[in-house]
C-alpha cells in the first residue's frame, strides 16, 4: 500500500538537478602549489586468523622512484608518508607468511590512505621449501569462509554506476542478487526472500538499515550507512560458516573502520543521499584513541526550509560514528553506532483531483521510522594465538503508518489502516579464538539477546475495523558455535563446525552441522565447496499475530511456529587468468522447509513476503511449518579488478526459485525471474597540466526477468468493495522484464591540503522497467500499474580536507 512512496523523490531531485551541476564549473581549476602533490598512506597488519597485530612487518611502496617503505609498530601500525598523490600499490612481507600485494591504491591530497593488511602464515611441509605470494584479491575479510562469498572494497561504492555510494545497491551487481524495484535497495539472494538476509555491522545483528524502513523487512529508498566509515566488508551469498545463524539467504558482514589517530581530517558531501558532514582524528596528541563521525540530513527538506516549494518533503536524518581506544595492557575498547530518523506525507487531498491514486479515490498516508545501534566491544589478546572478544549491545526500532481515504474534494478523510510498532533487542556476545599452529585454528563463540516488542495496528474491513496485532511482548534467544579450520597444505584447507540456537518463546532449537573445503589447486585454479544445514526464526511480529477462533475468541495461532530450515551446498571453480582478471563460476542447490503456510489459503507462503514497504498481516495468520521451496542455479563472474584505471564486473546468473503451500502444488516464487545479466565497468583519467585531476567514466548495464505476481480479482473486489487477490492464479503471471541503462561522470581534483569532487549519474530506465507496483480501485475495478521514473540526474559532489 505504500510502495509508491518514494516516486516523488526522483522527480524532485531531478528538477533540482542544475545545483549539481553549477558544481561542477564552479570548481577551481587552477592552483599555486608545488609541481607535485603528496599524501599518506596508512594502516595495520594483522594475522588473518587471529587479528593480532604483526610488529616489524616490511612495507614497500612498489611504485616509487626510489625506495620508500617502512615497517610496523609494536601494535601492528604503519605510516607512509610522502606518497605522491595517484595510483600507488604497496608490498607487504613477514617472517614465516605469505606476502601481500595490493591494487592500485587512490592517494589524494587532503585524506590519508588507509589500508588493512591481512597476512597468511604459510603451512610448510616436506616438500615445500619456498613461500610464494598468493593472495587473491577476491578473498574474504573473513577467515573461515570458503565459498559463496564476495569481499568488496568501500571504493567499489563509491566507483560503480548507479550504486549512490550505498552498498546494498553496489551489492546489485553480484553473481546470484537481484534488487526488486528500483525504489527500494532489498537485497534478494538466489530467489530467496530478501527477509532471508542478515545485516551485521562489526559483530552486530543490526536491524533493516535504511529510512524509511517497516518492521520485518530488509530494505528500503535511502539507506542509513554512511561508507565513508566503512572499510573492506564480506558479502555472502550461502553456504556460511558456523559462525553465521539465523539467516537462510546472505550475510552482509559490514565493517567499520577507526578514525585518524594522528591527524584531524573532515569532509562535507551534498547529494542524493543528502547533505552530510564528518570528521576523524584523535582525542589528543598523546593519545592512540580516535573517533570518526558523520551526519547526514535530508537535501529536500532543507530546500523546501528555504522556501523553495517542492511539494511532499521527505525528511530524514541520520548519524553514524566510532570511537577506538587502545590500552597498554587491557586491550582494545570501541563504540560503534548508527541512527536514522524518517518522515513522510504522501496527501492527495493536497493535490488536484487529477494526480490522486485514482479518479475518483484518494489516500493521505504519513509514515515514519526511527532506528538505532549502539555497541560496546572489547577485544584483548591474552597471548599473540588467543583472542576474547566481548560485545554488548542494544538496537532499536519504531515504525508508525497512518492511511486514510476519501473519495471526493472537501472531503474529510476517512480512517482507512494504521500500525505502531517498536522493537528493542539487548544483546551480549562472546567470542574465543586459539591459533594452535599455523595449521590449526578453533573458533567458539556465544550469543543471548532478550528481544522486547510492542504491536499495533488495524484495517478497515467491510466497515469495520479488524486488528491483526495488539500485543506488548518478550523473549529471548540464544546462540552458540564452534568450528575448526585445518590447514593440510598451503593451499588446501577443511573447516568444520556447528551452530545451535533456541528459542524461549515457544522451545524452538536447532544444530546445524556446516563444512567447507578450499583447495588452490595452483596460482591461476581452486575449488571451492560448503554445505550444511541452516534455519531462521520467523520475523518477530509473524509470531503474534491474532486469529479469531469459532465463537469469537481471539489467539495467537503463529506463537508456536518453529524455524524455516534450509539445506544447501555451493561448489565454486576461480581461475585467474591474470593477476587482475578472474573467471568464477558456481552451482548451487537448497531446499528449504518447515516454512510457514496457511492451509486457509493453500497458495500462501512467508516466503514470499519480504520486499513490500510492510509484512501483510492479513493473511498471515493461522501458519503451520508445512511449506518447502527449492532455489537452484548456476553463476558466472568475469571480473577485471581495479588496475591500470580500469576496471569491469560481468555476472550472469541463472537460477529457479519454486515452492509448494498446503495443497502440494509447485509454483514459482515470487522472486524467481530466472535470470539476471549484470555489466559495470569504468574508467579513469588524470587530467590537468599539474596531473592533479581525475576524469572517471563508469557504465552499468542491467537486464533481469520479471517477477511473478498475484493479481486481483476484479469481480469480487467490485462485489466486496475491497481489493482481493486472485489466489487461484498466483504467481501463473509476471511484470515485464527488467532493464536499466546507467552512466556515471565523475571528476576529482586534487589541490594543496583538499580534494573536490563531483560525481553525477544518469539512470535511464525504459518502459519495460519493474512495475513496482501495482493498485485496483474498488469502485470501478481498474488496474493501474505504477512505473519507477524513466531518466533523471543524480548528482554528489564533496570536499575532504
Amino acid at each position: 500500500m505504500t510502495d509508491w512512496l518514494l516516486t516523488f523523490t526522483f522527480d524532485k531531485f531531478r528538477d533540482y538537478g542544475l545545483i549539481f551541476l553549477l558544481s561542477f564549473f564552479l570548481m577551481p581549476w587552477v592552483g599555486r602549489s608545488q609541481p607535485v602533490l603528496h599524501s599518506v598512506i596508512r594502516g595495520e597488519v594483522l594475522d588473518f586468523q587471529t587479528q593480532a597485530p604483526l610488529p616489524g612487518a616490511n612495507i614497500i611502496l612498489v611504485t616509487s622512484g626510489p625506495l620508500q617503505g617502512t615497517t610496523t609498530d609494536l601494535n601492528g601500525h604503519f605510516r607512509l608518508p610522502d606518497v605522491p598523490i595517484g595510483k600507488r600499490q604497496i608490498k607487504v612481507t613477514y617472517l614465516g607468511y605469505t606476502p601481500y600485494f595490493s591494487g592500485d591504491l587512490v592517494v589524494s591530497s587532503g585524506k590519508e590512505t588507509v589500508v588493512t593488511v591481512q597476512l597468511k602464515e604459510s603451512v610448510l611441509t616436506a616438500q615445500e621449501v619456498e613461500i610464494k605470494g598468493d593472495y587473491r584479491k577476491y578473498e574474504a575479510i573473513n577467515k573461515m569462509t570458503t565459498v559463496s562469498v564476495r569481499s568488496f572494497s568501500v571504493d567499489e561504492t563509491f566507483r560503480f554506476a548507479g550504486s549512490y555510494n550505498d552498498p546494498a545497491r553496489m551489492a546489485a551487481n553480484f553473481a546470484g542478487v537481484t534488487s526488486g524495484v528500483d525504489n527500494r535497495n532489498d537485497i534478494i539472494v538466489r530467489g530467496n526472500s530478501p527477509m532471508g538476509l542478515q545485516w551485521r555491522l562489526d559483530g552486530m545483528e543490526i536491524p533493516n538499515p535504511n529510512h524509511f524502513a517497516a518492521v520485518g523487512t530488509t530494505g528500503g529508498p535511502v539507506t542509513m550507512l554512511n561508507n565513508n566509515l566503512l572499510t573492506n566488508s564480506d558479502f555472502l551469498t550461502g553456504s556460511f560458516p558456523a559462525q553465521y545463524g539465523n539467516a537462510l539467504s546472505g550475510i552482509f558482514d559490514m565493517r567499520m573502520r577507526n578514525g585518524n589517530n594522528a591527524k584531524h581530517e573532515y569532509w562535507a558531501g551534498l547529494g542524493w543521499n543528502g547533505i552530510e558532514f564528518g570528521t576523524e582524528g584523535p582525542f589528543t596528541s598523546k593519545s592512540p584513541a580516535s573517533y570518526i563521525v558523520s551526519y547526514r540530513y535530508s537535501l529536500l527538506e532543507i530546500l523546501n526550509y528555504a522556501g523553495i516549494n517542492i511539494g511532499t518533503v521527505p525528511q530524514y536524518q541520520d548519524i553514524n560514528f566510532r570511537v577506538a581506544i587502545p590500552t597498554k595492557k587491557a586491550g582494545v575498547f570501541s563504540v560503534t553506532g548508527i541512527g536514522g530518523l524518517s518522515y513522510i506525507q504522501l496527501f492527495d487531498s493536497k493535490k488536484d483531483p487529477g494526480k490522486w491514486l485514482f479518479p475518483g479515490y484518494g489516500e493521505n498516508l504519513a509514515n515514519g521510522s526511527n532506528t538505532g545501534v549502539i555497541g560496546i566491544t572489547h577485544q584483548i589478546f591474552i597471548n599473540p594465538s588467543l583472542r576474547l572478544k566481548n560485545l554488548l549491545y542494544v538496537v532499536g526500532s519504531d515504525v508508525y503508518t497512518k492511511i486514510d481515504t476519501f473519495s471526493h474534494p472537501g472531503q474529510e478523510p476517512v480512517a482507512w489502516a494504521g500500525e505502531r510498532s517498536k522493537e528493542t533487542k539487548f544483546s551480549y556476545c562472546v567470542q574465543v579464538m586459539k591459533k594452535f599452529n599455523a595449521k590449526n585454528t578453533l573458533e567458539t563463540g556465544a550469543n543471548a539477546d532478550l528481544i522486547q516488542m510492542d504491536y499495533h495496528d488495524s484495517i478497515l474491513y467491510k466497515g469495520k475495523f479488524v486488528v491483526h496485532t495488539n500485543s506488548r511482548e518478550e523473549m529471548n534467544f540464544f546462540r552458540g558455535y564452534i568450528q575448526w579450520q585445518h590447514s593440510y597444505t598451503n593451499n588446501f584447507t577443511s573447516t568444520v563446525g556447528c551452530y545451535g540456537s533456541w528459542l524461549s518463546l515457544n522451545r524452538s532449537w536447532s544444530a546445524e552441522p556446516r563444512a567447507g573445503l578450499s583447495w588452490n589447486i595452483n596460482p591461476a585454479h581452486a575449488l571451492d565447496f560448503g554445505a550444511g544445514l541452516y534455519s531462521q526464526m520467523q520475523p518477530n511480529v509473524i509470531y503474534f499475530i491474532q486469529s479469531q477462533v469459532p465463537g469469537g475468541a481471539v489467539i495467537q495461532a503463529n506463537r508456536n511456529l518453529g524455524f524455516t530450515r534450509s539445506a544447501e551446498a555451493a561448489l565454486g571453480y576461480n581461475y585467474l587468468l591474470t593477476e587482475n582478471l578472474r573467471l568464477k563460476s558456481e552451482v548451487y542447490y537448497q531446499y528449504l522447509f518447515d516454512i510457514p503456510v496457511n492451509p486457509r489459503i493453500p497458495q500462501y507462503t512467508l516466503s514470499n513476503q519480504g520486499h513490500e514497504f510492510f509484512i501483510d498481516r492479513q493473511y498471515s495468520d493461522s501458519l503451520v511449518n508445512k511449506g518447502t521451496a527449492d532455489n537452484y542455479g548456476v553463476e558466472l563472474t568475469f571480473e577485471h579488478f581495479f588496475k591500470k584505471n580500469y576496471y569491469y564486473l560481468l555476472t550472469a546468473s541463472l537460477f529457479n526459485s519454486e515452492y509448494k503451500g498446503t495443497d502440494g502444488v509447485v509454483r514459482s516464487s515470487a522472486f524467481n525471474v530466472n535470470y539476471v545479466l549484470n555489466a559495470v565497468g569504468g574508467y579513469e583519467i588524470t587530467i590537468g597540466r599539474r596531473k592533479w585531476g581525475v576524469l572517471s567514466l563508469g557504465l552499468r548495464a542491467t537486464w533481469a526477468g520479471g517477477n511473478p505476481y498475484i493479481p486481483f480479482d476484479r469481480e469480487k473486489t467490485l462485489a466486496a468493495g475491497e481489493p482481493v487477490l486472485d489466489w487461484n492464479n498466483a504467481f501463473t503471471v509476471r511484470y515485464p522484464d527488467y532493464k536499466r541503462l546507467s552512466f556515471r561522470l565523475g571528476v576529482k581534483r586534487n589541490l594543496p591540503g583538499y580534494n573536490l569532487e563531483f560525481m553525477l549519474d544518469l539512470q535511464y530506465r525504459t518502459n519495460y522497467t519493474n512495475v513496482y507496483l501495482q493498485r485496483i480501485n474498488p469502485v470501478t475495478g481498474e488496474v493501474r500499474d505504477f512505473f519507477s521514473m524513466g531518466f533523471f540526474p543524480m548528482g554528489t559532489w564533496r570536499i575532504q580536507f
